[in-house]
């Protein structure tokens, strides 16, 4: 975090006619919320790295943005644009990784050292609505998003294990070619079934439409994330919002096309998988939870590791062919979306052993002899990413430069779009009177 913001205020050092560092905000913590400005235009572009603490690619992205953009005159000056770049909206989040980020980039020394907070501790969503938005670093974005009414707006995101894709809260026709050719050229994998987009609308090869919220259920919005986020927050300005996701570890089948031989076999041994993994770490978690009092910042690890425990059992459930839910039916699945599927239950198993792992450790001991149980599932975990399934890491300087080539070609593409017609304000809630009062769910976006 802090060579990011070095770099960021060398910058501004070095061209202070074309480029200004200001502060935003500052999180719970107290760290300041740094916004990167490049160029003097009167529409405004804003760009939001580090929204998950566990994906930080974002922030070599916007440094990477910032010089490409200082370079060319037809991203700024011409087109009479302000690039407004959010250094990391979670700072204490990326803090809690840096046990992984300084390498070597290893899959069982990322899961090892793994955070992300919990559901409500999640800069981007706004369960409750803007108004009662509760985070520091939350209430920051939304005054930066009601202050610059940007006509575009981009998330950076990553994908530990899987591909690359595209989310975007209207179609930018074109931009799916472009991804696919950026993708090409450097060696990522796109995913065509992304677990996150498993019923949104598909506006292309690995681009798809973030629904509005307050559609459907509450069980649809905790799958489709249909609930209100800063992401459709700024609508209200004719802003659209592009997500762009970049895999830390590539794996070429999420981009296989073709139909699997057994669907409901696959299924199965997921969802078996998925249940067997989740009892196995529900024991783990009752035989520690005694000995957690005393360990300094328990909540913060606690939260996750209980989010995501709460979930599992219902994932399991709509993956199954034998008790898959018959109002909300599984969409046709092709190898891409069973093998975004197996990655999914593998990930949020191997996150809860994680955090359960530096749990323990900072206990100071293992006062129920867990440790090597742990250790030895997410080392099979691991093996399963690297051996089964191809998990291949792309080196950073490649998923800096993918996700640059996408955000430069949305932003062309919607600078010269017909500008959407501002929307009003969107519902806070779900819908559901009781929506808000139940335990909290992390979001489908694992």
């Amino acid at each position: 975090m802090d060579e990011l913001a070095a770099h960021a205020a060398a910058l501004a050092a070095r061209r202070p006619g074309d480029v200004r560092l200001r502060r935003v905000g500052v999180s719970r913590a107290g760290t300041p919320l740094w916004l990167l400005r490049v160029g003097r235009g009167a529409r405004q572009a804003l760009v939001v790295a580090g929204p998950h603490a566990n994906e930080p690619v974002g922030g070599a992205t916007v440094l990477r943005l910032a010089e490409r953009v200082l370079a060319d005159p037809r991203l700024t000056a011409d087109a009479d644009v302000t690039w407004n770049l959010l250094l990391c909206l979670d700072p204490d989040g990326s803090r809690r990784n840096e046990g992984w980020l300084a390498g070597p980039y290893r899959l069982d020394r990322y899961f090892r050292h793994f955070f992300r907070p919990g559901f409500l501790e999640q800069p981007e969503w706004l369960p409750d609505g803007a108004a009662a938005a509760a985070l520091p670093e939350t209430r920051a974005l939304l005054r930066l998003q009601d202050e610059l009414k940007p006509f575009f707006q981009c998330s950076l995101h990553g994908v530990d294990v899987g591909g690359a894709f595209v989310e975007l809260t209207r179609d930018l026709p074109g931009l799916s070619r472009r991804v696919g050719h950026a993708a090409a050229r450097l060696g990522i994998p796109r995913e065509f079934g992304p677990y996150d987009t498993l019923y949104w609308p598909r506006l292309g090869p690995a681009v798809y439409r973030i629904p509005a919220p307050c559609e459907g259920a509450a069980a649809a919005a905790v799958t489709g994330a249909a609930v209100e986020s800063t992401w459709h927050h700024p609508r209200r300005h004719g802003t659209l919002t592009a997500v762009v996701e970049a895999p830390m570890w590539g794996v070429a089948a999420v981009q296989d096309a073709s139909r699997p031989a057994d669907r409901d076999a696959v299924l199965r041994s997921l969802s078996h998988a998925l249940r067997r993994d989740t009892e196995l770490l529900e024991r783990v978690l009752t035989r520690v939870r005694p000995h957690l009092l005393d360990v300094p910042d328990t909540a913060r690890l606690l939260t996750p590791v209980e989010d995501h425990l709460l979930v599992c059992p219902g994932l399991a459930q709509a993956w199954d062919p034998d008790t898959a839910d018959a109002v909300r039916p599984l969409p046709p699945l092709g190898t891409a979306h069973l093998t975004a599927l197996r990655i999914a239950g593998r990930r949020i198993a191997l996150r809860t052993a994680g955090l359960l792992h530096q749990l323990v450790l900072g206990a100071g001991h293992d006062p129920c002899g867990v440790l090597p149980e742990l250790d030895a599932f997410i080392d099979a975990g691991c093996a399963d990413y690297r051996d089964e399934c191809g998990a291949r890491w792309i080196p950073v300087a490649r998923q800096a430069e993918y996700q640059t080539r996408v955000v430069l070609a949305a932003f062309e593409l919607a600078a010269d779009a017909p500008a959407e017609a501002p929307a009003g304000p969107a519902p806070a809630r779900s819908g559901e009177s009781d929506w808000g009062t139940r335990p909290a769910v992390p979001m489908h976006r694992e």
